[in-house]
């Protein structure tokens, strides 16, 4: 059973901890103890975000409503970006791998969404190259940064616009969470952190698809 916290608290903690892809700084923006200590993967909100009205591009070039598209499906989201060498790709085949274990009915009413924070070289045609590797079904969402990070903090996950490091190389530093939404009521009641392993996901995923808490 999750721990359940308050919204603004985990609203709080989301906000205020990045993760640079790359960096040595791999923290969690969002994690929860348990009453025995340990880190729990997920955080349960007693107050679920409301999923963006946003509207994006996909990999075939096309108009992409999130809240249409996903309405009444369980739906996993995440920010990050394909040059990401760590975290982003590790989530990203983490939910893959997790997904398969699924029954293929279930496997296609879940909808898991990756918007990049990084669109100026995340094109259409990048993001579905990067996504092919990983998840063919996953949706890839691109567009202009201002509105990416909108949506993004609305969920209470921060994202900065795309920079270079002392060495020259661009990255984009952005909260590490997974954001599930309920089939039930379209809200997403569950974050997860960068600790979430495939045996999480594993484990969660079947109670998501039906709107349950984990």
């Amino acid at each position: 059973m999750r721990k359940k916290t308050f919204a603004v608290a985990a609203l709080f903690a989301a906000t205020l901890t990045l993760s640079a892809c790359g960096s040595d700084d791999g923290t969690s923006p969002v994690a929860v103890v348990s009453e025995e200590g340990k880190q729990q993967a997920a955080t349960v909100l007693d107050q679920p975000f409301a999923k963006p009205a946003l509207v994006l591009t996909d990999t075939r070039g096309a108009a992409y409503d999130l809240r249409k598209e996903t309405d009444g499906h369980p739906t996993l989201v995440y920010f990050g970006y394909t040059n990401c060498p760590d975290v982003c790709p590790l989530t990203m085949s983490n939910i893959a791998v997790a997904k398969k274990q699924l029954p293929k009915a279930e496997q296609d009413e879940l909808r898991v969404v990756f918007v990049t924070t990084d669109p100026d070289r995340d094109t259409p045609a990048a993001l579905g190259a990067w996504l092919k590797g990983i998840d063919p079904q996953v949706v890839g969402l691109t567009g202009k940064f201002a509105t990416i990070q909108a949506a993004a903090r609305s969920l209470g996950i921060s994202v900065e616009a795309p920079h270079k490091d002392k060495n020259g190389k661009i990255v984009s530093t952005h909260g590490t969470q997974v954001v599930a939404f309920s089939p039930k009521t379209n809200g997403g009641y569950l974050l997860y952190g960068e600790n979430a392993k495939v045996d999480d996901y594993i484990k969660d995923l079947p109670k998501i698809i039906k709107g349950e808490n984990p």
